[in-house]
């Protein structure tokens, strides 16, 4: 798999290379004219995107390549209180954000999420989990034969559980994706939402799979752990 850091700091692109040496062929830009070059090649798995670069930044870079329709999932580096640069990457276009510090294992994971979302269950619109299909294209969920009945939001829930399979997602995480760009709420919605899922899934014994972590957030797991 190929993987493409756009990242002007040389030291972070570094070390962002040798932590996934493992999992990717990388080629690295240090600014966002190159950058935006590799990108458009259209031949990496992911990339991973900062915001402050020269000659471009990392907004114009993002916004170049989705009105191109080049598709590829993109990461962006956000400052550690950059709600704002949150909000306005996944307007133009970001799968996910990774706020700067970062441990190893969480890029890794993020990465990995974003490869699965992206590899040939994603593409025909299709998610699964054990014996659980969601069609992405039709917005239905389905546990064996039986369908799951749920509302939009529900749906964007799992969704995003789904695509971050034994990762932690921190309810301002959820909240910033799922609700973020239009509602003046607050993120206990994520709890009211989560709670209704999992009452969904209930029936079904699947309830067990979301694990919540008290005062962080949730995670869809594949031990099914009773979690309460």
């Amino acid at each position: 798999m190929k993987l493409l850091i756009i990242e002007d700091d040389q030291f972070l692109s570094d070390t962002i290379k040798e932590m996934t040496q493992a999992m990717f062929d990388t080629e690295q830009a240090f600014d966002g004219e190159e950058g935006l070059f590799l990108a458009q090649q259209n031949i990496f798995d992911v990339i991973i995107l900062d915001i402050m670069l020269p000659h471009m930044n990392g907004y114009e870079v993002l916004q170049q390549l989705r009105n191109e329709s080049i598709s590829t999932p993109v990461i962006m580096l956000t400052a550690k209180d950059g709600i704002d640069d949150k909000i306005k990457g996944f307007k133009v276009g970001a799968d996910d954000y990774l706020v700067k510090p970062f441990h190893r294992d969480e890029l890794l994971l993020r990465l990995e999420a974003l490869v699965r979302r992206s590899g040939g269950e994603f593409k025909e619109n299709v998610l699964i989990f054990k014996e659980l299909k969601m069609n992405l294209k039709t917005k239905t969920v389905t546990i064996g034969d039986e369908l799951v009945k749920l509302n939009g939001k529900q749906f964007d829930l799992l969704e995003y559980l789904l695509n971050n399979k034994n990762n932690i997602l921190t309810k301002e995480q959820i909240f910033d994706r799922i609700w973020g760009f239009e509602s003046d709420t607050s993120t206990t919605v994520v709890e009211v939402y989560a709670s209704n899922l999992r009452k969904n899934l209930k029936k079904f014994q699947y309830d067990h799979y979301i694990k919540t972590f008290r005062g962080l957030g949730y995670m869809l797991t594949d031990n099914g752990d009773d979690n309460g």
